[in-house]
C-alpha cells in the first residue's frame, strides 16, 4: 500500500509539469514601446495566452490549437480581432512551448523583430455569434465588440491605404491587423 502511494505521488510529481500552465515573462520592446510579454502555455486544454502589458497600447492574444482560432484583444480599441490560425507560420503549441523554454533559458530573441509575419484584413462587420470559435475566445471577448480577420498576402498589402495595427509575439511572430476598426 504504501509502494503505492508512493509510486502515485512520483507519477503525480513528473506529470504534473506536462499538463500545467507553463509561463515565460520576457521583457521586450514591442512597436516602439517598451513593456512586459507574458506567454502561457496550457497543454492541457490546447491553448497559449500571451499577455503584452504596455499601459494603454496593452493587449491579449489567445491562440486555440483546438478550434483552430486566435484572437487578440486590443484594450485601446476595446475590441477583439478573431482569425483562423495559420498553421504553416505560426508554431504548434508543442513547438511554441520548446522555443519559449529554450529562449527563456538561453536569454536569447530579445531585441530582434520577428522572423515570420502575418497580415490580415479586418472586416468592419461585428461578429454576431462567438461560440463558434471556441470556449478561451468566448470568455475572453465575450460583451465586447469582436471582427473577423482574414489573411492576406503582403503583395496585396501595397493596394492597401488605410493604417495597421502590428503586434510582436515575443521573437517569434509578427502579426498585423489592417482595416478601419484598428485606425485612430
Amino acid at each position: 500500500m504504501k509502494f503505492t502511494i508512493v509510486f502515485a505521488g512520483l507519477v503525480g510529481i513528473f506529470l504534473t509539469p506536462a499538463l500545467a500552465n507553463y509561463n515565460i515573462n520576457v521583457n521586450h520592446n514591442n512597436s516602439g514601446g517598451s513593456g512586459q510579454q507574458s506567454v502561457s502555455v496550457n497543454n492541457e486544454h490546447n491553448v497559449a495566452n500571451v499577455d503584452n502589458n504596455n499601459g494603454w497600447d496593452s493587449w491579449n492574444s489567445v491562440w486555440d490549437y483546438e478550434s483552430g482560432f486566435a484572437v487578440t484583444r486590443l484594450f485601446n480599441k476595446k475590441s477583439c480581432i478573431v482569425h483562423k490560425m495559420n498553421k504553416a507560420v505560426m508554431p504548434s503549441l508543442q513547438a511554441l512551448d520548446t522555443l519559449v523554454k529554450e529562449k527563456k533559458l538561453q536569454g536569447k530573441g530579445l531585441g530582434k523583430p520577428p522572423s515570420k509575419s502575418l497580415i490580415y484584413t479586418v472586416n468592419p462587420d461585428k461578429v454576431d455569434n462567438l461560440d463558434q470559435f471556441g470556449k478561451s475566445i468566448v470568455a475572453m471577448c465575450k460583451g465586447i465588440p469582436t471582427y473577423m480577420a482574414e489573411e492576406i498576402q503582403e503583395a496585396s498589402l501595397i493596394l492597401y491605404t488605410g493604417k495597421c495595427f502590428s503586434i510582436d509575439i515575443v521573437w517569434i511572430l509578427n502579426i498585423s491587423f489592417c482595416g478601419a476598426t484598428v485606425e485612430n
